[in-house]
């Protein structure tokens, strides 16, 4: 007789919960290794990120596999809002996703729709073939798929703070997410994250997704930004990247111990 297996508890689940701000950080690796070794950091959440980083569903799938026995929630971002893409990853076992790029109202119902079944969305069937129900060893799936997963839309287009509220107001979308440079850039201000006007229109984009009732989430490596947003209401935040971490790592290991470089220069804290 086959092992009764039942769903991970649910992120929108877990912000609901949250007594405090969930911190975070992006796995870009694509390594199995390296994503297990961050879930045991005892963060509350990895960022799996397949839009900038060199990650197929083969390598994230291995990735879910790694931090699967860690009590960490993993999110995954694919490259972009797509139908076919989202149904695969949904297929892989992902619960939680992250979608880039949402500028409208129109985009986040494309997402809502792409990851839940008829009649609520245009999912296609095949849970049976697939992790996500653990093929079919999770009862009732395909009627209990929709509790199970979270949708997370990007704000970070100026025309997304603009439709901020809609977007946020959107059914099914569970939570909003703040992508500070994709923002500065759409804003002329590229590379410039703590520009007092990207801040405002992060913060703008905060109080329209709090207005909405939904989680908002913001990206922000520098600590005194970070700082900044939750004291302006995020409820879930990333502070950080495996290569980032390790590029910086490695840099001050070399500064240590080597003669300074002629050309060195120094990194910013953020990207």
């Amino acid at each position: 007789m086959p092992f009764r297996v039942d769903p991970d508890k649910s992120f929108k689940d877990a912000l609901a919960a949250a007594e405090r701000p969930l911190a975070g950080m992006w796995v870009c690796s694509g390594s199995p290794l390296v994503a297990e070794i961050c879930a045991g950091a005892g963060l509350d959440w990895l960022l799996i990120d397949a839009e900038h980083s060199p990650n197929s569903l083969e390598s994230v799938l291995a990735q879910l596999q790694a931090v699967r026995g860690y009590p960490v929630t993993a999110v995954v971002r694919p490259p972009f809002n797509d139908t076919v893409l989202i149904k695969q990853y949904l297929d892989l076992g992902v619960q939680t996703l992250l979608i880039p790029m949402v500028h409208t109202a129109e985009d986040a119902a494309a997402a809502v729709a792409a990851a839940h079944y008829p009649p609520l969305g245009v999912r296609g069937v095949g849970s049976a073939l697939a992790r996500s129900a653990r093929w079919n060893r999770i009862p009732d799936y395909l009627a209990r798929a929709a509790e199970t997963i979270t949708i997370i839309v990007q704000i970070e287009s100026l025309q997304a703070v603009e439709n901020a509220a809609a977007i946020a107001g959107t059914e099914g979308i569970d939570a909003i997410f703040i992508g500070p440079s994709d923002l500065a850039a759409s804003m002329g201000l590229i590379g410039q994250q703590d520009h007092p006007e990207v801040i405002a229109a992060v913060e703008r984009s905060i109080r329209a997704g709090k207005a909405a009732g939904k989680p908002v989430g913001v990206n922000a490596f520098a600590e005194p930004t970070a700082r900044r947003y939750l004291a302006a209401g995020a409820d879930f935040i990333l502070v950080g990247a495996d290569v980032a971490l390790l590029a910086r790592g490695s840099e001050q290991l070399a500064a240590k111990y080597l003669p300074e470089q002629p050309n060195a220069s120094s990194t910013p804290a953020s990207y």
